[in-house]
């Protein structure tokens, strides 16, 4: 039986939230045959409830970078930010005017004022109904895991790094965006946990994603997958570099193990 850890954003569906038609008769297909699929997301729990994708019947959810990890509908970990360090967050960023997303398991708290008409943010807002509320400053209901910001040409980036770098790893993302993921975790350490829980074997494990987030889960597994649309950094980390999400991605890699 394989585990396979599949990205969302660049690896299941494309930047307009497409997915390719062979897709979800591979995961169905990995499912009969008896292996474990599971998302594997930098996006936080609440930020996935796309009817597509949940609807397609993943046997588990490893979010925020590894800092949520559920199987069968049942949370079985959860590392959730501390009130003193979210405290810290939201004045440093206020102070060094980077707006940000604060991303948890249940909500979203965005500087919609400062992130004006970005698109990802008015998604968000689309997506995620009441469960994405504007930050108005800190407030004790503020429950996350993790958060991303953008680097505006008046961001003080270096004093936030300075400030917050003993706390999170700050991933650089193309297009000035920058995730910061609590020091130490990744979508490997979810998968790792996740692993010792079900005592599952590293030689069982698939991962596919695309970007600098997939990187360590990449790494990590024992067979690591690089979409072809993916960033270089990923496919260098990848033992295989399959064809790219428009021309059957998953499929072709699922068929390159001999796993449908």
């Amino acid at each position: 039986m394989a585990y396979i850890f599949f990205d969302i954003d660049g690896t299941l569906w494309d930047e307009k939230m497409q997915i390719p038609e062979s897709t979800i008769p591979t995961i169905k297909q990995l499912q009969k045959n008896g292996h474990k699929t599971f998302l594997c997301s930098g996006r936080s729990r609440s930020n996935i409830n796309d009817k597509r994708l949940l609807g397609i019947g993943f046997d588990g959810i490893v979010a925020a970078c590894g800092n949520h990890v559920e199987m069968d509908g049942k949370v079985l970990y959860e590392n959730i930010l501390s009130p003193e360090l979210t405290e810290k967050i939201v004045r440093v960023m206020e102070e060094c005017r980077m707006p940000i997303v604060l991303e948890g398991p249940d909500c979203h708290w965005i500087d919609k004022e400062n992130f004006k008409t970005d698109p990802y943010v008015l998604y968000l807002f689309e997506a995620m109904g009441a469960s994405a509320k504007i930050l108005k400053g800190y407030s004790p209901d503020i429950r996350i895991n993790k958060m991303s910001g953008d680097i505006l040409p008046t961001t003080d980036y270096a004093r936030i790094r300075d400030e917050l770098g003993a706390d999170f790893d700050c991933l650089e993302h193309e297009g000035h965006v920058v995730e910061f993921v609590p020091k130490g975790t990744s979508k490997a350490t979810g998968i790792d946990w996740l692993c010792r829980h079900m005592g599952i074997k590293n030689e069982d494990t698939y991962a596919i994603g695309d970007s600098v987030n997939d990187l360590d889960m990449l790494s990590f597994v024992g067979h690591g997958i690089a979409m072809g649309n993916g960033t270089p950094p990923a496919k260098e980390a990848a033992e295989f570099v399959t064809t790219d999400i428009y021309d059957d991605g998953i499929k072709h890699a699922m068929e390159h193990y001999g796993l449908i």
